[in-house]
């Protein structure tokens, strides 16, 4: 066996004859006359004469004109080194001749016909770069490197063009040695049989295989050996694609400034074509013009027997794949337009290739088809079910879903009845018609009655609109994942489309064909891939899609896609004809909506989905993440046990996220460190001493030390300092925020340190001017002219001062805080609240209730001020939650001073 990719191993080399290159996917022919050396080495091999995989090593030798890695051409050689070169004979060659690249070969065996030297059958299989010849003699023996090239994928565009290009000439050159073949003393002898084969070998090419073809143009082409050696040493396909082009394109143009061709149709040859068709009778003429328009293969009339008849054309071939697409009718006279300008066109023109890639990007698209959604009497329990399955919580999300699942069956279900009536209406019209010459047929006015009623049935027909899901949340809840559990309820297929960072609105509707490498955009694209009208697509982090700049505005491309009332006439650049997007079920993803155009925002209907509660993580990680993680770790169900409580302390001492990617990462750290207990009693024989249970002792062990403490809040207060809460809105995870103020001598300054923006600056000075306004109704002064910041300056101060801060939302802290440090009174420290602070003492809503009630929760407080104009905010807030913490609800600023703060003397 040969060495493995990547890989060094030992392999028998047999040196080529001079001005020989195999290349890999070709079959070469070595004469075993005067080859000492591949006797030896055939001798060595006797013993394993019965395997079938024999490879052995083919290097070429090396030319004077050419370094031996075959990337620095020598342009002037020494004539003694031309002479030694030219009595170079493969039998006698040493190390020092041998090229440092080569092929690994099949052995396929030896034959000899009648009257011929007997010879050694070999086929390349794939490239081998020289590391160090072990032995000369009897047979060269090396250490060599195998090297398996890697796939090319679409996403490289200069190998698709490339690809496209080498196509393109291969076909050229097939063409005018197929024209030349039927001159009597023309320059090919190129039988029709071959040619067609030929031609199909190409066809069949797709850009998986851009290496192969490219070895086997190499191969046919007139080059000299410099040239094919510098083909053999480019491992890169890149590179290769780019030297087999250049030797195509030189003999394509030799042929065609050599000899001149007359054109005799309109869709003929140009003057520079290779060879003066005029020499030919006009029955073959007619014949090669029609073989090279892709009509029938050249030479093969009817009745030969020829396997070759049998092949369909490639433009017949294509037509019936759009005659089984169902292509709408715009879709069907675009089509035919395009076939008979195929038919037409000759091969070697570039616009062959794009009309052909044009026409078989609609015969992909399913214009028609789509998966039948089986409503059964249990459609909705079953659906509930693996929402339930899959999802714990996300209640309002799930509630959704089963709405549009309601009335997709209900609108199913009139529009049978509604069928039904039209085929009974229509089988009376068309009885009718067949009985036109008859007396039975119906009177006038009531044929009439039956095409009114025909015309108004057909409006009662409802058409399903798929609405325009947006998720909206922090990472790790779950987005992504819920929108493969609503295709899999709905019965349909799922496709994703990843919108992060695409900054070219080409890519959302396409290249026009224009373009060179012109391709449809992400919708259509999707389209092809699931095969279906009516799948579910998931735009992944809408949010994160480029705005606008020179390639256009991807985000405003997005606003026909998610215009329920728009996209059934979707366009995309490349196809030119409208798409009927309506029937495919769109789910956006997004972690803020912040950078959403609102016009885009406008199309889709907002969901959010807020952090987890711890109890909502425990019960996420008891039936999701801990079952996963220990298949991932090669463990089977019940080699790790975490208890409720050893659970609850890795979700609030070593996480502190909204989501629950973190807490996934840290079970699999336990399950990790479980696995390696198992795999080492497994091998001691000692399954005994294995217990699969973790212990909080063991936590720290596994996980290090605590990274959060369970209890944030303040065990105990000062004056000055008050709890607030905040919304982060980038992560969407709700936390408190500690509000410090300290009065010292001075002469009114405030000072704000904590990295504090403006309209969080401008809240304390309204909370700095409320409190000064009142501080007599307060109790805080003894004259309500006194300025109880006359002889005093304060400072006012944030902690995290590297975290940007800011939004009206700590209005009421600030003014609660100002109270309580004026009046030496603390503010006990298991009360937080947030609201933003008017002039007058109002207390006004503020957002992020949600967020900021969880991460209260988390954080241990106790009772929570809200703003009396967020009593509906509170309703999305989980029970728990709501159960943990006592809201109060304030309108102004007095009420809540008498209640906590009695300053008055």
């Amino acid at each position: 066996m040969g060495p493995n990719n990547g890989k060094t191993a030992k392999l028998p080399l047999v040196p080529l004859a001079k001005d020989t290159v195999l290349l890999p996917g070709v079959t070469m022919r070595i004469p075993l006359t005067n080859r000492p050396d591949i006797a030896n080495l055939l001798s060595s091999l006797v013993n394993r004469a019965k395997r079938d995989n024999i490879l052995i090593g083919c290097v070429p030798l090396a030319s004077p004109r050419l370094s031996k890695d075959g990337q620095q051409l020598i342009e002037n050689g020494s004539d003694s080194q031309n002479e030694g070169f030219e009595n170079i004979d493969a039998g006698q060659a040493r190390k020092g001749d041998l090229f440092n690249y080569g092929t690994i070969a099949k052995l396929v065996g030896v034959q000899r016909r009648v009257y011929s030297e007997p010879y050694l059958l070999v086929e390349g299989v794939r490239r081998l770069s020289v590391e160090k010849v072990i032995r000369e003699r009897p047979f060269f023996e090396a250490e060599v490197t195998a090297n398996d090239e890697p796939v090319p994928t679409t996403s490289d565009s200069e190998i698709v063009e490339l690809f496209q290009h080498l196509k393109q000439l291969s076909r050229e050159l097939l063409t005018l040695l197929r024209l030349a073949s039927l001159i009597p003393s023309g320059p090919s002898n190129l039988s029709p049989t071959v040619a067609r084969r030929f031609e199909v070998f190409i066809t069949r090419k797709d850009l998986s295989q851009a290496g192969s073809l490219a070895d086997f143009m190499a191969d046919i082409v007139d080059s000299s050996l410099e040239e094919k050696l510098r083909v053999l040493s480019a491992f890169d396909v890149k590179e290769r694609l780019e030297r087999v082009i250049e030797l195509l394109n030189r003999q394509v143009q030799g042929i065609k400034n050599n000899v001149k061709i007359t054109s005799i149709t309109t869709t003929g040859f140009s003057p520079n074509s290779a060879f003066d068709i005029s020499q030919l009778d006009p029955r073959l003429a007619r014949r090669a013009m029609s073989g090279v328009n892709g009509f029938s293969p050249i030479g093969n009339g009817p009745g030969r027997g020829n396997d070759d008849e049998k092949e369909v054309s490639e433009v017949d071939e294509l037509q019936q794949r759009l005659d089984e697409a169902q292509l709408s009718p715009e879709a069907r006279k675009v089509a035919d337009r395009e076939l008979k300008r195929l038919r037409k066109m000759n091969p070697v023109n570039a616009e062959y290739g794009v009309c052909r890639t044009y026409l078989e990007n609609l015969a992909d698209i399913p214009w028609s088809k789509v998966t039948e959604d089986q409503f059964g009497s249990d459609t909705l329990q079953r659906a509930r079910k693996q929402l339930d399955d899959d999802h714990y919580g996300l209640e309002k999300i799930k509630k959704r879903l089963l709405e549009y699942l309601a009335v997709l069956k209900l609108k199913q279900s009139v529009n049978l009845d509604v069928d039904r009536e039209i085929s009974e209406v229509s089988d009376k019209l068309s009885t009718s018609e067949k009985d036109a010459n008859e007396r039975s047929t119906l009177p006038h006015n009531e044929r009439e009655g039956l095409e009114t009623k025909l015309q108004m049935l057909k409006t009662k027909r409802m058409i399903d609109k798929s609405p325009i899901l947006l998720l909206v949340g922090p990472p790790g809840t779950g987005k992504t994942s819920l929108a493969k559990s609503v295709a899999a309820s709905l019965g349909r297929k799922f496709h994703r489309i990843s919108l992060g960072g695409v900054r070219d609105e080409a890519e959302i509707r396409g290249h026009r064909r224009t373009y060179v490498a012109a391709m449809p955009g992400l919708i259509v694209n999707g389209l092809k891939k699931v095969g279906v009208a009516n799948p579910v697509f998931l735009l992944d982090e809408i949010d994160k899609v480029g705005g606008s700049n020179f390639h256009g505005d991807p985000s405003a491309a997005m606003l026909e896609v998610l215009d329920p009332e728009q996209n059934h006439n979707f366009s995309d650049h490349y196809i030119n004809i409208p798409i009927d997007l309506s029937k495919v079920l769109f789910i956006a993803t997004a972690n803020s909506l912040d950078t959403i155009p609102a016009p885009l925002l406008d199309r889709m209907e907002t969901i959010s989905l807020s952090g987890y509660t711890t109890v909502e993580k425990r019960h996420i990680a008891r039936q999701h993440l801990l079952p996963k993680q220990i298949r991932t770790n090669g463990l089977s169900e019940g080699k790790v046990a975490l208890t409720d409580d050893v659970l609850e302390k890795v979700i609030t001492s070593y996480t502190r996220e909204s989501g629950v990617r973190n807490l996934e990462r840290e079970i699999g750290s336990v399950c990790r460190y479980k696995a390696v207990q198992y795999a080492d009693a497994k091998e001691t024989n000692k399954m005994e001493s294995y217990n699969p249970n973790v212990s909080h002792d063991e936590l720290e062990e596994i996980l290090g030390i605590e990274r959060f403490d369970e209890e944030i809040a303040e065990t105990t207060s000062r004056p000055g300092i008050v709890t607030g809460l905040v919304a982060y809105s980038t992560g969407g995870q709700g936390s408190i925020l500690f509000i410090e103020v300290a009065d010292m001598p001075g002469n009114g300054r405030v000072q704000l340190t904590g990295k504090l923006g403006d309209v969080l600056k401008e809240s304390v000075e309204v909370a700095l001017t409320w409190v000064k306004a009142h501080s007599f109704d307060l109790g805080l002064s003894h004259d309500p002219n006194e300025d109880i910041m006359k002889n005093r300056s304060l400072h006012v101060h944030c902690p995290s001062g590297a975290i940007p801060k800011d939004g009206p939302s700590a209005g009421l802290a600030h003014t609660l805080a100002l109270i309580s440090l004026f009046s030496g009174k603390a503010v006990p420290p298991q009360i937080a609240m947030t609201g933003e602070v008017s002039l007058r003492g109002r207390v006004m809503p503020v957002g992020g209730i949600k967020e900021k009630l969880i991460g209260a929760l988390r954080a241990g407080v106790k009772v929570v001020l809200l703003p009396h104009a967020n009593r509906k905010d509170v309703k999305d807030v989980p029970q728990e939650v709501k159960d943990g913490l006592e809201i109060v609800y304030v309108k102004f600023v007095f009420p809540l001073t008498e209640l906590f703060l009695p300053f008055r003397h």
